[in-house]
C-alpha cells in the first residue's frame, strides 16, 4: 500500500459477495484509491455466513480487519480502531449494528474527513423521509461528505434536503482487472442470463422481466443466477444455479446470448442507478438487457450499446429479434464505451478530487 491518506472504511465485506452485491463496488473504489496511493483498512463484522464464502483472500491493496459483531461493545471498540485515520467511511447496508456504526464514526471526532456511503441511497431516502423521528436523521449532517453509488441529482437534491452537508455520486463502474471477456462456458449457455440475488424490493420486477419472457418464450433457456431463489415457482425453461462467486462473473457474463439487468424497485422508480452488473456485463463484451429506467442513455446508448424493455413482453421481443441482430456487436459497443467512461480508476480519481478539496489539498 501506499503513503498517501490513511482510511478506516466500515463496510458489510469486501472478500465476500455472498448476500453482499456491493461486493465488487467496494473492491473497484478502494483498489483505485490504493493506486493513488491511499492505504485502506477495511473493516467487515462476522454476518450471514460470508466469511465461510469468501470470493478472494485478503488483497494487497487493502487491510482487511474482520471482527466480532454480537453486541454493541464490540463494534464500538472496532471503530475506535480507526481513530487517527484521515478518513472514516461508514457505508450503508452492513447488516449489523448500522446505527451503532453510524453513531460511533461521528464520535470519533479529530480532523478525520467522515463519510457516508450509500449503496442503496434512494431506499434509505424514502425511509429516512417516511419517518422523521429515524436516528440517523439527527447523524446524518454530521458527516462531512455523503457519497452514494446511483441515484443522480434526485439523490443529491433529497440528501441536502435533509441536512447533508454536501453529496456527491460514485457511480458504479468496471475494473477491468477483475471483469473482462473470458471463454464461453458450457454450464452458463443460454439465451438470456440473470444473476441477482432474491430480495423483496426486486422480486416483482424479476417476475415480469425475467420469469414472464420465460413463459412467453417456451423454447428459449433462460438461466438465472443468485441466492434465494430455492422454492420459487418458475418455467421449465429456466434453469437455476444459485450463488456465482466473482470469479464465475466473466464466463456467466460470456457465455449467453444475452444478459438481463434487473433494477431494484427503489432505483428503478429513482432513475440514474445503473447496478454493478451493467457494468460488469458491458466489461465483459456481453450483449446486455436491461429494464427501463431514467438515465440509461447517460451511460450506454439505448440501441447501440445497451437494449432497453419496457416489460416483459419486450424482453421477449427483443430476444427473438436478437437471431438476426448483432449482439457481439452490442456488446463490443458497450465494452468500448466503459472502458472510456466508467472505469474505476475514473471513480477513484473522483474521490480523490472530492477529498483534496475538503482538506483544502
Amino acid at each position: 500500500m501506499g503513503d498517501g491518506p490513511s482510511v478506516a472504511f466500515f463496510g458489510s465485506s469486501l472478500v465476500s459477495s455472498w448476500w453482499n452485491g456491493a461486493a465488487t463496488y467496494y473492491r473497484g473504489v478502494i483498489r483505485g484509491l490504493a493506486e493513488l496511493g491511499y492505504r485502506v483498512t477495511f473493516y467487515e463484522p462476522v454476518a450471514y455466513g460470508r466469511q465461510e464464502h469468501r470470493d478472494i483472500p485478503d488483497p494487497d491493496w487493502a487491510e482487511v480487519v474482520i471482527y466480532p459483531a454480537e453486541d454493541e461493545a464490540q463494534v464500538r471498540a472496532t471503530v475506535e480502531r480507526g481513530r487517527g485515520a484521515d478518513v472514516v467511511v461508514k457505508t450503508s447496508g452492513v447488516g449489523v449494528f448500522d446505527d451503532v456504526l453510524e453513531d460511533a464514526v461521528l464520535r470519533l471526532g479529530g480532523p478525520a474527513t467522515t463519510i457516508y456511503w450509500d449503496v442503496d441511497a434512494p431506499a434509505t431516502l424514502s425511509r429516512l423521509e417516511a419517518d422523521p423521528a429515524d436516528p440517523f436523521r439527527r447523524l446524518l449532517p454530521g458527516y462531512d461528505l455523503v457519497l452514494t453509488y446511483g441515484g443522480g441529482q434526485p439523490v443529491v437534491d433529497r440528501f441536502l434536503a435533509l441536512g447533508a452537508q454536501r453529496c456527491e455520486v460514485v457511480y458504479n463502474a468496471l475494473d477491468p482487472t477483475t471483469h473482462h471477456p473470458a471463454p464461453a462456458d458450457p454450464a452458463y449457455r443460454a439465451d438470456l442470463a440473470l444473476l441477482a440475488n432474491r430480495l423483496p424490493d426486486r422480486e416483482d420486477r424479476i417476475d415480469e422481466f425475467f420469469f414472464r419472457p420465460a413463459a412467453l418464450s417456451p423454447g428459449r433457456s433462460f438461466l438465472l443466477g443468485g441466492n434465494g431463489w430455492d422454492g420459487k415457482p418458475m418455467p421449465a425453461n429456466v434453469r437455476a444455479v444459485g450463488h456465482v462467486g466473482t470469479a464465475d462473473h466473466n464466463a456467466f457474463n460470456c457465455s449467453p446470448t444475452a444478459v438481463l439487468n434487473v433494477t431494484r424497485d427503489s432505483m428503478a422508480a429513482n432513475g440514474w442507478s445503473p447496478a454493478t452488473r451493467v457494468f460488469e456485463a458491458a466489461g465483459a463484451g456481453a450483449c446486455l438487457l436491461t429494464d427501463a429506467w431514467d438515465g440509461i442513455a447517460d451511460f450506454l446508448e439505448p440501441g447501440r450499446e445497451v437494449l432497453v424493455a419496457a416489460d416483459g413482453a419486450e424482453v421477449a421481443a427483443l430476444l427473438a429479434d436478437l437471431d438476426g441482430l448483432p449482439a457481439g456487436e452490442i456488446g463490443l459497443a458497450a465494452l468500448k464505451r466503459v472502458l472510456h467512461e466508467h472505469t474505476y480508476a475514473h471513480r477513484a480519481e473522483l474521490v480523490d478530487r472530492l477529498l483534496r478539496a475538503h482538506r483544502g489539498g
